[in-house]
């Protein structure tokens, strides 16, 4: 079966930026809904037409997967509005921000504690990979058709690279 819209398909691939470096890797194959919110469009666009067994490569810019790095998404917080046991690298949803926090902050984000100080911690709202070009190797190891189920829930509930806040118990990339 070949791809095509409204269809599931389970991907493997490797990750990298442009030096070479691999920045994520999916060894077991994992299933994303097709026409839903699960891959970026430049993916899904990619894949239209290819069947099981075919390899693409992928070159993404920044404006194509998780946009350009915005300086006004960092925001200094009150090390005191935090747990004690707050460490670099967690997640926070920004609905769920401790009360006392900049109001100007975007209620929308994810926001990643880049870096924790006695008196303050930075807050960052961008995606860990915005503002880096990505290589991205795909492997296609199924297709199948789509159950109504499926296309109503708009998911797999494996989005590519979506972050989820540390409340929900994730912060992996995938």
């Amino acid at each position: 079966m070949k791809i095509t819209t409204q269809c599931i398909v389970a991907l493997t691939w490797t990750l990298k930026d442009t030096l070479g470096e691999v920045l994520d890797e999916l060894d077991e194959p994992v299933e994303f809904l097709l026409g839903g919110h699960d891959l970026l469009e430049k993916i899904e666009e990619a894949l239209q037409g290819h069947e099981a067994g075919d390899g693409l490569e992928l070159h993404l810019e920044p404006e194509s997967a998780f946009g350009d790095y915005d300086e006004y998404l960092v925001f200094l917080e009150p090390r005191t509005l935090f747990p004690a046991e707050l460490e670099e690298g967690m997640t926070f949803d920004g609905a769920a921000l401790p009360a006392g926090a900049n109001p100007e902050t975007p209620r929308d984000k994810i926001y990643t504690v880049t870096e924790i100080y006695p008196e303050h911690v930075v807050l960052d709202g961008n995606h860990p990979l915005s503002g880096i070009a990505l290589r991205l190797a795909l492997k296609v190891e199924s297709v199948r058709e789509a159950s109504e189920a499926e296309i109503g829930q708009g998911s797999m509930g494996t989005g590519f690279f979506k972050l989820e806040s540390a409340i929900k118990g994730s912060d992996t990339l995938h």
